[in-house]
């Protein structure tokens, strides 16, 4: 079901792209393809050892700023656009997509636990956003946020996960209200369940989960990291110019419900 999606090599070239969170996952993949088209990147992540792995996109080739900041804080993280743009010169595309997550019962989550990842995910988004706009190439910028299933629809064991998330969808639509007149469009993208990532590892390890989990996709299969940067491309690009205030769901279907045979079948006549 996988396949590649080609862009021209050039799509971005000249084009300046901070990413946030890129030190492992699909924000590490997301950088990766912004850069095989042209992109200078800057890279942000608060473990200084990780962003220094990450910064091995130079090997590639890729013109590279890798800066250890924590999204939690602002200064820090304006630092890193003044830094980016100091270097390359105005910053063209954003990708916001720093996260922390475990799975916990409300009643047995505290509420420092609850405060963390609203302080990493919803804030930190904010920051990253926020702390980008006096760098922008304006008009012309395009913001990434970086959101999830749950932010549309409740789940268990994540109020905390699901509430922040909740907050980047709505913060998505108000900064692309307030900033379009200035060029400026705010999009987010909202992964489904994606093969090769830490997230996906902890939820399915097990192949019986696995199976499980594909039979209630309604496409019956997990993404690709090319599915997943594929979109974020799109909505990075030109491509998507009149594209904005969107939540994008690239996650086979998931958001629509269980699409297993058995809740597909009819129910019996009484």
């Amino acid at each position: 079901m996988h396949s590649s999606t080609a862009f021209p090599h050039d799509l971005l070239r000249g084009k300046v792209a901070v990413v946030a969170g890129a030190s492992s996952g699909i924000n590490l993949a997301i950088a990766r393809r912004l850069a095989s088209v042209g992109a200078h990147l800057a890279i942000l992540s608060r473990s200084e050892e990780r962003i220094a792995a990450a910064a091995g996109l130079e090997a590639d080739g890729y013109m590279v700023l890798a800066r250890a900041a924590d999204v939690r804080d602002y200064d820090a993280v304006e630092g890193v656009f003044r830094a980016a743009k100091e270097r390359f010169g105005p910053v063209d595309i954003v990708v916001s997509g720093a996260a922390g997550n475990f799975h916990a019962p409300a009643a047995g989550l505290s509420a420092n636990g609850f405060k963390t990842v609203i302080d990493i995910d919803l804030i930190g988004n904010f920051n990253v956003l926020r702390a980008s706009f006096d760098h922008l190439r304006k008009p012309g910028a395009s913001l990434l946020s970086i959101t999830a299933p749950g932010g549309a629809a409740p789940g268990l064991f994540q109020v905390h996960a699901n509430s922040a998330k909740a907050g980047i969808n709505m913060t998505v639509q108000c900064l692309a209200m307030e900033w379009g007149p200035a060029g400026v469009r705010v999009n987010a993208l909202s992964p489904g369940p994606i093969a090769g990532t830490p997230g996906m590892a902890k939820l399915a390890a097990a192949p019986e989960r696995e199976r499980m989990l594909k039979a209630r996709l309604p496409l019956r299969d997990y993404g690709s990291l090319n599915d997943i940067t594929g979109a974020a491309l799109f909505l990075a690009s030109d491509l998507s110019r009149y594209v904005t205030g969107t939540i994008l769901d690239c996650d086979g279907g998931m958001r629509l419900g269980d699409a297993s045979a058995d809740a597909l079948s009819p129910l019996p006549r009484p």
